[in-house]
């Protein structure tokens, strides 16, 4: 976990108790900007290993949609429909809006991503089920 620490340079933040319904695994936010007074949230997620969230959308009718700046560690990312992506620092990660996708860390791996939620008109996020730890376990 200290190497992890050192490469995770915009730390791990607080435990995602906000959210925690919506992961399998334990998650901790850190924002990065102050939330009322900026245009974008921007946050540094941190998962656990095996943590994930669940299947979700960011609706939007128009722009809207997330960007995954990945920064420490391994993860996964996987869109409805499409291969599972692996994710490790460095790789960035365009969601269009009205997407079902989820994202998450590695079985043997803690994992950091920036978080971007992109401004849109008519945004929401939609939460769904869990990736089964089935579907998870053979990844």
């Amino acid at each position: 976990m200290s190497s992890f620490d050192d490469e995770n340079i915009f730390g791990k933040g607080e435990f995602n108790e906000m959210f925690d319904e919506y992961f399998t695994g334990k998650s901790f936010l850190n924002p990065l900007v102050d939330m009322e007074d900026n245009l974008l949230f921007v946050a540094n997620v941190t998962f656990e290993p095996g943590c994930r969230n669940n299947w979700h959308i960011h609706h939007a009718k128009k722009g809207g949609g997330q960007l995954l700046i990945c920064v420490a560690g391994k993860g996964f990312y996987q869109e409805e429909g499409s291969e599972v992506q692996e994710l490790k620092p460095g790789v960035v990660v365009e969601i269009p809006p009205n997407v079902k996708h989820w994202h998450g860390a590695q079985k043997d791996s803690w994992f950091s991503h920036i978080s971007v939620e992109v401004p849109g008109e008519e945004t929401s996020n939609e939460w769904l089920e869990p990736v089964s730890d089935e579907y998870y376990n053979q990844l």
